[in-house]
């Protein structure tokens, strides 16, 4: 649950950043956020970490 409130809080952050500093590049942060979240997840699955990626991806 943390993680949810933490992904919520770093995009209202970056809305409100990019509305004060007139930078829209800053809406591309949580989507950074969420891909290192995704490698993390990953990289704790006990198997290597290429072995892992192709598992994830060839579910159907």
């Amino acid at each position: 649950m943390w993680i949810l409130i933490s992904f919520w809080v770093i995009a209202l952050a970056a809305v409100i950043a990019t509305i004060k500093y007139r930078k829209p590049l800053l809406l591309t942060v949580p989507f950074f956020a969420m891909l290192g979240f995704l490698v993390v997840q990953i990289a704790m699955v006990p198997m290597p970490f290429w072995e892992t990626v192709r598992f994830v991806f060839s579910l159907r």
